[in-house]
């Protein structure tokens, strides 16, 4: 036995170095973690599993990260634990629309968030975002180019905004936006805060399609900015099917919706 596997032949011990090294990098992967470790992939995510029943971590897609990312702000922390199980069904069907080298868009909001987590390790991308969660989270788990769109911060969603967001977004082009929204009716997607709109537009424009990742939540609530029509959406990923006037308005306007293959229906 090495002296590796010798130190860490204990669960707690284990588990007390899977936190120090989150604590560092915001991210572990699974490989990383046998390797230093010594035990096996399937004692990993039994520790893994154990640490994320205690709120400890977030098992993600490849690994695992602290539990909301590397920013713990009251707002955003509280978002993401709404229909959080919803939310990760949602990026894992999403993720599968991403190639290994695509240049894609990222919104900010904790949906988009989770999208992030799940992207795989072999990901070798580009990544275009005002989000700093996910900025950070790119940046922890070091796969990827990621472009930061700067502006001001709006605290509320941990995002840059305002004209010099929207300045740098017309520069660029990406294939796939994953946008995020407060909510969604016949009419089309909406925002919470004006100040939010000009710069999800902007990353609209950019996209040759855009992706709309809303839980059913979203299909059932209401906020005050219409964002866009759905003409503007090329595809929905959501949880549940919403209500029969909102599909037939998808169909009317040539959006795809796209189910989690264990969606809730």
């Amino acid at each position: 036995m090495s002296e590796g596997s010798m130190r860490y032949d204990s669960a707690p011990a284990r588990r007390r170095t899977i936190l120090e090294a989150l604590r560092t990098s915001g991210f572990v992967s699974v490989a990383d973690l046998t390797r230093e470790l010594g035990v096996s992939d399937m004692t990993i995510r039994r520790d893994l599993r154990k640490l994320e029943q205690g709120g400890e971590v977030r098992v993600v897609r490849g690994g695992v990260s602290v539990p909301h990312g590397p920013l713990h702000a009251p707002a955003f922390v509280s978002r993401a634990g709404i229909a959080a199980a919803a939310k990760r069904l949602i990026a894992e069907t999403a993720v599968e629309l991403i190639g290994p080298t695509d240049t894609v868009a990222i919104d900010a909001g904790t949906t988009t968030y989770a999208l992030a987590e799940a992207l795989p390790e072999t990901f070798r991308g580009s990544v275009v975002t005002h989000s700093v969660p996910v900025i950070q989270l790119m940046l922890n788990r070091g796969s990827g180019r990621i472009v930061g769109l700067g502006g001001d911060v709006l605290p509320e969603s941990q995002a840059f905004v305002g004209p010099m967001t929207v300045d740098a977004t017309a520069r660029l082009r990406v294939r796939t936006l994953f946008l995020g929204a407060a909510a969604a009716d016949d009419r089309g997607v909406y925002v919470a805060t004006d100040i939010e709109r000009p710069t999800k537009q902007a990353l609209i424009d950019i996209a040759d399609q855009v992706v709309l990742l809303a839980d059913h939540t979203k299909f059932t609530t209401s906020a005050p900015v219409l964002l866009c029509p759905w003409d503007r959406i090329t595809t929905v990923v959501t949880d549940r099917a919403p209500s029969p006037s909102i599909r037939d308005q998808l169909a009317k306007s040539h959006v795809t919706l796209e189910l989690p293959r264990d969606s809730f229906d």
